[in-house]
């Protein structure tokens, strides 16, 4: 019987690691130890179609230029080459914004 709590348990742990990494985005909106900031973001790829939406997974900057990682999702496609301020908790995007490049921190390289 000692076994079969073991592999039980092993099963949950696989089953927990991967929740976490598929649904990180998830996991960061509701963690209150995560603060939120801004982070500025760059369209360089294609987005992903997700249920008649496009999602997005971007590496973007803090204002410190600290490299960070964003998923959001938009009803339209956005062009690439657009900047973005993404209102961020973790990898967790709340809202966006549209941006023009002079407002990108000066401290930020693409």
């Amino acid at each position: 019987m000692k076994k079969g709590g073991a592999v039980a348990a092993l099963v949950l742990v696989i089953l927990a690691a991967l929740f976490i990494v598929n649904f990180k985005d998830v996991l960061d909106r509701f963690n209150p130890f995560i603060t939120k900031e801004y982070v500025y973001v760059q369209i360089n790829q294609s987005a992903e179609p997700d249920q008649g939406r496009f999602r997005y997974k971007l590496t973007g900057y803090n204002e410190e230029s600290k490299e960070k990682k964003v998923n959001f999702t938009t009803s339209t496609e956005l062009p690439n080459g657009t900047y973005l301020k993404v209102l961020a908790k973790g990898s967790y995007a709340q809202e966006w914004e549209k941006i023009k490049p002079e407002e990108v921190p000066k401290g930020i390289q693409w």
